[in-house]
């Protein structure tokens, strides 16, 4: 069962970002990126209150994610993509961002704090963060 709605064009879109944000960070950089996308459409505050589908996530603006706002978010969905979607919408998560709201690539040593939240792991070059229940319940 999805644990946010979505049609199948929700899903290509997803599997698009997926693609642009972390391609070279393989199958499980993906699947990260995926479950930042999907609790932030879930959490419905911070800087995600209006975020009620997967395209106003996908293509939020400010705030949103550096390749629908840079430029890098042209390829089309691959099937590979598309499967890691499915797995996000269902609700799947893998650490360390099962209720990460954040990530990013910082030149050096992840930050203890970023947008007031904590550092909860890093996975290559990304480090993801997630608020506290108390701030964001909605995502746990």
């Amino acid at each position: 069962m999805a644990v946010v709605p979505h049609t199948e064009e929700d899903v290509k879109l997803l599997a698009r970002l997926l693609r642009a944000e972390a391609e070279g960070e393989g199958k499980l950089g993906m699947l990260l990126v995926g479950n930042v996308g999907v609790n932030r459409t879930r959490s419905r505050c911070l800087d995600f209150k209006d975020i009620t589908s997967i395209r106003k996530m996908v293509f939020q603006s400010p705030g949103g994610f550096e390749a629908t706002q840079k430029g890098y978010f042209y390829q089309a969905a691959r099937p590979t993509e598309i499967e890691l979607a499915r797995k996000v919408l269902r609700g799947e998560r893998y650490h360390p961002a099962e209720y990460s709201l954040w990530f990013f690539e910082p030149p050096a040593n992840c930050p203890a704090q970023w947008f007031n939240q904590w550092n909860v792991g890093r996975f290559k070059a990304h480090c993801f963060y997630q608020p506290t229940q108390s701030d964001c319940p909605g995502v746990f």
